[in-house]
This record gives structure tokens, sequence and C-alpha cells, in this order.
């Protein structure tokens, strides 16, 4: 992609997601995701309804009338944007890809850390680890992210969620926020999972098309698979077989539920085939409720 088309496109998507930012997403995200306590801003004279325990004691007795301590939340966070880029990211059956879904989130993101002062840094993965943008704060820094998201070209088509976890443990130390925006079709990550759940404050965010769960009947078509590259004839008009597959990829389903369940992490799922805004604003409520 040339750089001034690029630079066109960076601005096209910064300009679509910020109203949803500055509008829906920032307060959530604000609300949501704290800092890491609270630390000491200043003493000021005590004022009536002011609380006892905050009176600086040292202070007082120097100026000889009470004085009390202020605290301000420490915001600065870390947030990780780990998105797959496998060759199945490069499907869907509505009006846009799962990549470009992982897109826009992303610089949704990005923004509202970005809006909060917040850091955010990138991992890109598919079988491998194909690009680390490590995290930093500001707009330019989010620009550069979303930059990075327009202009990638995988090397590689399979997966590996594994890899992709392993790596942001051993890069990233500090305690950060994790968003993994996949399809999660994929096996073997459930240990790397749990691990970086432990470490860190892991979200999925699951991006799903609804042709992968049900086939339409419309005889008989070719299905090539997007990372091993094996292709395939089904006959849709087959009931059994729509059966089958629909019980398969509700079975996948089932089981990455589970084990998101069972790790104690956050999930959530977006359709291609329904707008993205409301199930995102509806986890940051959820999660609001529970703090």
């Amino acid at each position: 992609m040339e750089t001034k088309e690029l630079l066109k496109k960076v601005r096209q998507l910064e300009i679509r997601t910020r109203g949803l930012v500055n509008q829906v997403f920032s307060g959530e995200y604000h609300s949501v995701f704290k800092g890491r306590g609270m630390e000491f801003s200043e003493v000021r004279e005590y004022q009536y309804g002011d609380d006892m325990r905050m009176i600086d004691w040292n202070v007082t007795a120097r100026f000889n009338h009470p004085f009390v301590k202020i605290f301000e939340e420490e915001r600065e966070l870390t947030v990780m944007l780990v998105v797959d880029m496998s060759g199945s990211q490069y499907f869907g059956s509505q009006s846009a890809l799962k990549r470009d879904a992982a897109l826009e989130l992303s610089a949704i993101l990005a923004f509202s850390a970005m809006k909060n002062n917040d850091k955010v840094g990138l991992i890109l993965f598919t079988d491998r680890i194909e690009k680390f943008v490590p995290p930093r704060k500001g707009r330019g820094h989010a620009l550069r992210i979303v930059r990075e998201l327009l202009s990638f070209e995988p090397a590689r088509p399979s997966t590996s969620i594994k890899t992709a976890l392993e790596y942001l443990n051993h890069v990233q130390k500090k305690r950060s926020i994790v968003f993994v925006l996949s399809d999660f079709i994929d096996s073997n990550y459930e240990a790397a999972l749990r691990i970086a759940g432990k470490r860190h404050d892991l979200i999925g965010v699951v991006l799903e098309d609804p042709r992968e769960n049900e086939l339409p009947n419309i005889g008989l078509i070719h299905l090539r698979d997007a990372e091993s590259g094996a292709r395939r004839m089904v006959n849709t008009s087959d009931a059994q077989v729509r059966f089958l597959y629909k019980q398969f990829g509700e079975r996948a389903r089932d089981a990455r539920k589970s084990l998101f369940l069972k790790s104690r992490l956050d999930d959530v799922v977006i359709r291609l085939d329904q707008p993205y805004i409301k199930p995102l604003a509806d986890f940051f409520k959820l999660r609001e409720r529970r703090r």
C-alpha cells in the first residue's frame, strides 16, 4: 500500500472511530480499567465534611490548624492488543472480514487508551510473532498502531495463540490490560491462556462469522481451509452434513466458553453479521457493575 493511500486510510479510520471513542467507549473504558491505586497529590486546609482519617498531623501541628492529605488515582495503565492475523481472519461471509472487524476494534481500544493517557502496544501474530510495537503514549503512537494494522501483510497463514501468549508474557512483565482479538480457532493454547490470565487482565475478543457455525442449503460447494490450503467438496443439500457442521461449530464454541469460564477470564463475542458497538459497550457496563 502506497504511503499516501495508507495515510488516507488511517485518517478515515481515526475519524470513523473518534465519535465512538468520545461518545461511547472512553468513559466506559475509564470506569472499568482503573489505575493501580491512589497516590499522594497535595495537602489543603481541612473543610467541613472531610474525612478525619485524611488529616496530615505533621502539617496540622506546624500551622496550628488542620490540613488534610489529597490523593489522586494513579491512572497510568498499559494496554496490549494481541491481534490474530492468520488466514482465517481473511474470511467473511457478511459485509466485512474478521480482519476488518479486528482493525476497527483495535483502533477504538487504542484511541480509548490514548484519550485516558495510557500506554498501548501491539502484537500481531500468525503461528509466529509477526510484529511487536512496544507500548507508548500519545496520539502519534496510537496512529502508528493503526498504520501497522492497515499495512500489515502476514508471512504465514497458520495460527498459534500459544506462541502469542508466551511472547506476551516474555516481553510484558508489568501487569497490563490485554485484549486478544481472534476467532480462537486453534488448539493447545489452554495452559498459556491460564498463565497469561494470571499475570494480566486478559480479555478475549472473539470474532465470529455465522457461516462458520451453519451451512446454507445451496448444493455442492468447494471449501478451502484458509490456513492449511486443504480443499474439499461438500454437499450442503444433505441435512446430515449441515447438522454435523453445526454440531462441530457448537462444540468448539462451548469448549472456548468453558475454557474462559474455568480460567476466570472475560470474553466478548463479536458477530460479523451484527454491529459490534452493542456487545462491546455491554461488556464494559458488565465489568463496571462487577467492580
